[in-house]
């Protein structure tokens, strides 16, 4: 007989389910487990709770009768429940936490990890060979980019360049409220959203487990079908006008031309190559120019794979690094998301959108939210599980790298070259924010003085003797000498403690 297969909470595509040498037995019954235990631990953002449930149910509708859906307390009596002592299969799950839950059962046989372009063992061959340490987004992207023939010409990158950034770094229109594409796909929600919901309200009256942020309609897809109706749509109506604007922000437009297909391939309703290699017909098509095509692939085949590798390759210490002795705690008003609490119109803007939606696209992530954490200097590890558990698309491997290496720059450099952060300017330059604002971004001290410029040179005076040896932030720390009135910017800076900004 066939040997029962279980499929993680984020492995709901079919792909997860073909057999083969790395794969379950060829119509292996399914074990599908809702436990309680995930959501009394955290505090979960209600649209993510939702749309993991969603897709999961959703999921086991489809498989009917071959798969035993179980909710339960834990893991471990759910499986209990579902196959005993029997053997049992599963691919390596995403996080470390569940790797070692897995491999504690015994009688369960774990499989090569899918959903990802690149397998463990290849990064690492990679990653040794340029000795462990300074592993370089661009130079793994290149890589991959040969290894799966991903746009290319030949040995020659498509369009004649590796990286378009020069491109894709555009300030959004002079003078556009939105951006004007069309609008990207969205669901419709069904029976099994309305159980949903009511089962999160009763958990919430009834056994005290409790959420943060709104659930309102599902935005995001919950099926393989719904998922593959929004990847058509990115690229046929989108995927165009995607690369000049990819790191631009406007009020009235956060959605932008994104393609809000983050949470779908992290559930693994979709796979990343089906998605970059949509994406790279349209090119040879016609439909999309080479600079948004290969911003696009960057992000997946590029960006993703990348953090997916280092969060194995770094080991369970990378979570603990905290090269910049930040302890702050996280001020109540940004981990209750009360956006109605904060002036400066950019983070209440975008707080908002993270309240309501449970998601904002890379550049508010990064050079808003995660820039003001880290001139504030917030504990990274408490910035880590907030991006983790406020966002529909955030899971420990996706959040670690991305937050402890590449926002918070706690490991020092050894992903990034340099920390991410910016003055006011920066968020002038590339969105609308600033237009409306109590503050100005040129003001350092006053009561009009920005939030993110007094910031940005109270972090650079506080490492000044780390980063000035940095080539990539020499200029910007001698700056600090031209400020005739730094030490008034530190006296406000510290008057104003955990406050909203």
């Amino acid at each position: 007989m066939a040997t029962p297969h279980w499929l993680f909470g984020d492995q709901l595509g079919p792909h997860f389910l073909a057999a083969g040498e790395d794969g379950p037995d060829r119509g292996a019954p399914v074990v599908m487990v809702e436990a309680r235990s995930v959501f009394r631990r955290r505090r979960f953002h209600r649209a993510k709770a939702h749309l993991v449930l969603s897709a999961m149910r959703h999921r086991a509708a489809e498989l009917g009768d071959r798969v035993r859906y179980v909710q339960a307390e834990t893991y471990r009596e759910a499986l209990q429940k579902a196959v005993g002592d029997g053997p049992l299969t599963v691919h390596h799950p995403t996080s470390r936490a569940a790797l070692r839950l897995v491999s504690s059962l015994p009688g369960l046989t774990v499989l090569p990890a899918r959903g990802f372009l690149v397998p463990h063992e290849d990064f690492r061959a990679w990653a040794d060979g340029h000795g462990g340490q300074r592993l370089r987004q661009e130079d793994f992207y290149r890589w991959v980019r040969r290894g799966h023939d991903l746009l290319m010409d030949g040995a020659e990158p498509a369009g004649g360049r590796w990286n378009h950034d020069h491109d894709n770094r555009e300030p959004p229109p002079k003078g556009a409220k939105k951006l004007g594409v069309p609008a990207p796909y969205r669901p419709r929600e069904d029976d099994v959203d309305e159980e949903v919901r009511d089962d999160l309200d009763r958990w919430e009256r009834d056994e005290g487990i409790r959420f943060v942020g709104r659930d309102g309609p599902r935005r995001f897809p919950a099926s393989r079908r719904e998922a593959l109706a929004a990847l058509g749509r990115f690229v046929e109506h989108r995927l165009a006008a995607f690369g000049p604007y990819e790191d631009a922000m406007l009020t009235a437009d956060p959605v932008m031309s994104h393609s809000l297909l983050s949470s779908s391939l992290n559930l693994g309703l979709l796979d990343p190559l089906e998605c970059v290699e949509r994406a790279e017909d349209a090119w040879r098509t016609g439909s999309a120019p080479v600079s948004s095509v290969e911003g696009f692939v960057r992000q997946i085949a590029g960006w993703r794979e990348y953090v997916w590798q280092l969060y194995w390759y770094f080991g369970e210490d990378y979570r603990h690094r905290n090269a910049l002795h930040h302890r702050t705690p996280l001020p109540r008003w940004f981990l209750e998301l009360d956006a109605d609490a904060v002036t400066a119109h950019c983070l209440a803007t975008v707080l908002a959108q993270v309240r309501d939606t449970g998601w904002t696209h890379h550049i508010p992530r990064l050079m808003l939210l995660g820039s003001h954490a880290l001139q504030q200097g917030w504990d990274p590890a408490a910035v880590t599980d907030w991006f983790h558990r406020c966002f529909v698309d955030g899971y420990d491997w996706v959040m670690l790298p991305n937050v402890v290496g590449m926002s918070q720059y706690a490991d020092g450099g050894r992903m990034t070259t340099k920390p991410y952060t910016s003055g006011g300017a920066y968020v002038n330059r590339m969105s609308d924010l600033c237009g409306p604002c109590a503050y100005r971004p040129t003001e350092r001290v006053g009561d009009r003085a920005c939030p993110f410029t007094a910031g940005y040179w109270a972090f650079l005076h506080r490492h000044r003797a780390r980063l000035e040896g940095n080539p990539r932030m020499t200029q910007a720390v001698r700056g600090l000498d031209r400020l005739s009135d730094l030490d008034e910017l530190l006296r406000e800076q510290g008057r104003r403690g955990d406050d909203p900004p």
